[in-house]
């Protein structure tokens, strides 16, 4: 029997309403196999929670070395490459820990290294690395780049922008993210076809220059109060277009995210709070 050690952090405010990362950790070496969430979307101890992840720390006094493997698996049991969320929330629990050097930590994940920065101990920054626009990349069936894509869906065609975060996206401009149509748009773009790994489908919606709002259907999780990695894709693929600044301020139904992306080829950094909300024990 494991005892593992449960943390639960709230990734954009200390309300409970805000998503939640579970971070179950046992210090050792990766390697040793961990459990799958169950489906409920809920931790052992019945906190919601849109994602889990599982990671694995040990001591090492060099930033430049990864601190911790973590690997993600949504509400329906399902693995993903990436989440920037709960890559900030790791961060900031290995600094709650003093796990940390100057603030500055080095992760492994699936989708590779994620360097990160911890300013004050709760709003924390994270390298999410280049974005790729490749359709190979996501993968995305179509014959060559561009920066828009027409998608058939439910007899109409949308425009659309894909990208790869480490995890793949699709991107919907819209004019406003009261009225679009999440819940009927985002699982049918989910499920298409053309994306054979499935894709998170995020609708955002331009202010001005350096303020979007956005919304977003999960892979595995439908729609959830915030998702990092679609606040970088969304801004990728606006600012690709010459739509937005180098630094923009996202407005997710859950609160507040900055990413910040100077050029194409450049990484691309998520900013924001992570607080924790819940620690206890479980037995497995």
């Amino acid at each position: 029997m494991i005892r593992l050690f449960l943390t639960v952090c709230a990734s954009i405010s200390r309300r409970c309403t805000g998503p939640a990362t579970i971070s179950s950790c046992s210090i050792r070496p990766p390697g040793r196999p961990c459990r799958r969430p169950n489906n409920s979307g809920n931790s052992p101890t019945g906190v919601p929670a849109s994602a889990s992840t599982r990671h694995w720390s040990w001591k090492n006094p060099d930033a430049r070395i990864p601190r911790c493997f973590y690997r993600i698996f949504n509400s329906d049991g399902s693995e993903v490459e990436q989440c920037g969320n709960g890559a900030r929330c790791i961060a900031a629990l290995l600094y709650r820990r003093g796990q940390t050097r100057a603030g500055a930590v080095t992760m492994d994940s699936p989708a590779g290294l994620v360097h990160a920065r911890v300013q004050s101990g709760s709003v924390v920054s994270v390298d999410m690395g280049v974005p790729s626009f490749e359709p190979r990349s996501l993968p995305f069936d179509a014959p060559e780049r561009a920066d828009t894509y027409g998608l058939e869906v439910g007899g109409q065609t949308i425009a659309i922008g894909a990208v790869s975060m480490g995890n793949p996206h699709a991107v919907l401009t819209v004019e406003s993210t009261d009225t679009a149509l999440v819940e009927t748009l985002g699982p049918a773009i989910e499920k298409h076809p053309r994306f054979p790994n499935r894709v998170n489908a995020g609708f955002v919606q331009i202010i001005d220059r350096s303020h979007i709002r956005l919304r977003v259907y999960e892979r595995g999780a439908g729609e959830t109060l915030a998702c990092g990695t679609g606040a970088c894709a969304a801004v990728a693929v606006e600012r690709d277009r010459g739509l937005l600044d180098a630094s923009v301020l996202v407005r997710v139904r859950g609160g507040e995210l900055r990413v910040n992306w100077e050029r194409p080829g450049d990484n691309i950094w998520l900013t924001g709070p992570a607080e924790v909300s819940f620690e206890g024990h479980v037995e497995v």
